[in-house]
């Protein structure tokens, strides 16, 4: 994966499909006249995900208040996915992305550093997509803790 295959602001958001927690297919296009923050992370559950997942759930009132909606994407399958928001009381939806297609289509898998080796995986990736299905913000390598504050900071919410 190279740098050229990573979206940047004035590009169309790939459109994807994709189930949810309970396996009802949820799309891009379904959030089209909104603005929604799409993020993509590794594994439910695990602990930076778990903590960037809470961070999304405690600030989405003021997200959505702010006209934001949010949807994370991760690889699980939707049962561990529903695990997972039954867990830690998520309230936005949750996509399963298996074969990682939109991952790819995003960007947000390849190569990556992780404790000092190169690995393929999820790069945990943040996204702000506008009413018109266009990149308004992309950022790559995000961190699991403090991610949303600063996201906030960035779009003064």
């Amino acid at each position: 994966m190279t740098d050229n295959s990573r979206l940047a602001p004035g590009d169309t958001a790939p459109a994807f499909t994709l189930p949810d927690a309970d396996g009802n297919d949820v799309s891009l296009a379904d959030f089209r006249g909104r603005k929604v923050v799409v993020y993509f992370y590794p594994a439910a559950s695990t602990p930076g995900c778990t903590k960037q997942a809470c961070d999304f759930r405690d600030n989405l009132a003021d997200l959505n208040g702010a006209g934001l909606d949010v949807i994370g994407i991760s690889p699980d399958k939707p049962a561990k996915l529903a695990k997972f928001r039954d867990n830690e009381e998520l309230t936005f939806p949750l996509l399963s992305d298996p074969e990682k297609t939109t991952l790819e289509a995003w960007g947000a898998f390849g190569e990556k550093k992780m404790y000092g080796k190169t690995v393929q995986g999820v790069i945990r990736s943040t996204f702000l997509v506008d009413e018109d299905g266009k990149i308004e913000v992309a950022q790559y390598n995000v961190r699991a803790t403090g991610h949303v504050a600063k996201l906030r900071r960035d779009l003064s919410v």
